[in-house]
């Protein structure tokens, strides 16, 4: 028998929270974002309903749907508007799509893209919070930062003043044994204590975005303050 919305929440929620025991950590500390990039506009909105604010879409041309319908300029019967996660990779020419509608951004990995997001940013009056993207399991497949590149780039960041550097991200390889991806994550931890005591600017870069589906236990023991929950928690309906 398949899960309903809500037992998937209640599973969740207690992995959740379970994790965040094991590890003497407060549940408060975790914020979840809804990966809703593979599921329907409608259970997007059911989502929402449901008290997750927090969505997440990697790519504009995926995401465009739902985002006109449930933040637009039109009367959509939403009481409370989503916040917005741009979660995938993005290409400096996508950067005008998005800019001002996803307020978070977690893929900053490269100059270029932090110079197209500070230009748009700058144009609108408004200032991003930015998870910079570390490719920590040093996979070829995976975008990111090498780690050893990270201080320099923290520093090169200091001179957008429409760019604000809140966090890291990373992604663990798929494993079988969710346990194997704690080296990862423990190593995303460590470079994040690094910068924030070597770098004044670093000071800004608190927050951890890591943990899927198959992962987030281990992520929130290693330190995790945003977890990124697609399958395991709204479902996949569509590829």
């Amino acid at each position: 028998m398949s899960l309903t919305f809500e037992d998937r929440v209640q599973l969740v929620e207690e992995r959740i929270s379970k994790a965040c025991e094991r590890s003497g950590r407060s549940r408060e500390d975790v914020q979840v974002i809804a990966v809703t990039k593979y599921v329907s506009l409608d259970t997007a909105k059911t989502a929402l309903s449901r008290g997750f604010r927090h969505l997440g879409e990697n790519r504009w041309q995926d995401a465009q749907e739902k985002w006109e319908a449930i933040s637009g300029e039109a009367d959509n019967g939403i009481d409370e508007q989503p916040i917005w996660h741009f979660i995938g990779s993005l290409q400096s020419n996508k950067v005008k799509d998005v800019i001002g509608k996803f307020t978070y951004m977690h893929s900053l990995d490269r100059l270029s893209l932090a110079e197209a997001i500070d230009k748009r940013a700058s144009q609108l009056g408004i200032v991003v919070p930015c998870f910079i993207q570390v490719n920590v399991s040093g996979e070829g497949t995976k975008q990111g930062l090498a780690p050893n590149e990270l201080k320099g780039f923290v520093e090169q960041l200091a001179s957008f003043k429409s760019i604000s550097p809140i966090g890291l991200m990373t992604m663990a390889p798929y494993e079988a044994e969710p346990e194997q991806t704690r080296p990862v994550f423990k190593a995303l931890r460590e470079l994040r204590d690094v910068i924030q005591s070597s770098s004044a600017h670093g000071k800004t870069i608190t927050h951890l975005s890591m943990g899927m589906s198959n992962d987030f236990d281990v992520a929130i023991e290693e330190g995790a303050t945003w977890i990124r929950l697609g399958t395991i928690l709204v479902g996949k309906e569509e590829e």
